[in-house]
């Protein structure tokens, strides 16, 4: 597992027992994946009958002006891990986003229709799918998923939580959609894709469809009945051409997720109650909305 520091390898480590994995991790200190002598000698060394890539750069509005950085992480990195597969005659997952495309198709995107980034980040995150299906073909799993967040690290719904609690109004855009996806569902979604030889390029988000809007008042309303939240922040609605960015944004994130649902074997959960879950563990990790 590279990337194990993350929000998606935490999640994935957490259950790999259960799943009879036998897992060796790597994060970001431990193993350098653009260090191509490094990452071979951490693969012969175990020979893994998979690698689990969940090791990405994100930031999605500093790659703008970082696009070497970007790269160096999200293709070359992605590149030697597939190298080192290849060499040993594993199979790979190679976690991707919906940034790989434009956002204007309109309906959820099918598994083979044509990328078409808008950013940096989604071209550099493309360009690591490429590579890893160049070096593996058949033995790489391609898994494109989107909003993803979890009760630990830098994401939407600690952000949100965060700023809840200091402020009396909140803007959000409510003009981009897509699925909300906790990390612990796609990191169930993984160890069952393992578990089923799963190959080729697939689509995951939990259920369901949300604007960002929509997630940040989901929040507000599970944050202040579990009580991370005391008092009621006034959540307003804005368009996207009120909150610039570096980075544009896809405005309609949606997958068709048929071929993987197929494949593990269950649809996964709706969004809300994937939220609700993770906010319990916020709370039960004694995180407090005022802690940066």
């Amino acid at each position: 597992l590279a990337g194990a520091g993350g929000q998606v390898g935490t999640e994935f480590q957490a259950l790999a027992s259960d799943h009879g994995f036998d897992l060796r991790t790597f994060d970001r200190k431990s193993l350098d994946i653009t260090d191509t002598m490094a990452v071979e000698a951490a693969v012969t060394a175990f020979r893994p009958d998979w690698i689990v890539n969940a090791a990405a750069y994100t930031a999605v509005d500093q790659a703008e002006n970082d696009a070497g950085a970007a790269y160096a992480v999200n293709r070359d990195g992605a590149a030697c891990l597939a190298r080192a597969a290849r060499g040993v005659g594993a199979r790979m997952v190679q976690l991707s986003t919906d940034y790989v495309f434009d956002g204007n198709l309109g309906r959820p995107y099918p598994t083979d229709y044509p990328p078409a980034p808008l950013g940096v980040y989604g071209q550099s995150k493309y360009a690591g799918e490429l590579e890893v299906v160049r070096h593996l073909g058949d033995a790489a799993l391609i898994l494109r998923t989107s909003w993803v967040y979890a009760h630990h690290g830098r994401n939407f719904l600690l952000t949100m939580l965060r700023l809840m609690a200091e402020r009396d109004e909140l803007r959000v855009v409510e003009d981009q959609v897509g699925s909300p996806t906790s990390a612990t569902s796609l990191a169930r979604v993984i160890a069952a894709a393992i578990r089923q030889g799963a190959s080729g390029t697939h689509h995951w988000t939990d259920a369901g469809v949300a604007s960002w809007y929509d997630f940040a008042f989901a929040i507000r309303e599970e944050g202040m009945r579990i009580g991370l939240l005391g008092r009621n922040c006034h959540v307003v609605p804005i368009p996207t051409q009120d909150y610039p960015t570096p980075a544009p944004r896809p405005p309609c994130s949606l997958f068709d997720k048929a071929s993987l649902r197929s494949l593990v074997g269950f649809p996964g959960r709706h969004w809300r109650e994937e939220l609700r879950a993770t906010i319990e563990k916020v709370a039960e990790s004694r995180f407090h909305p005022g802690e940066t």
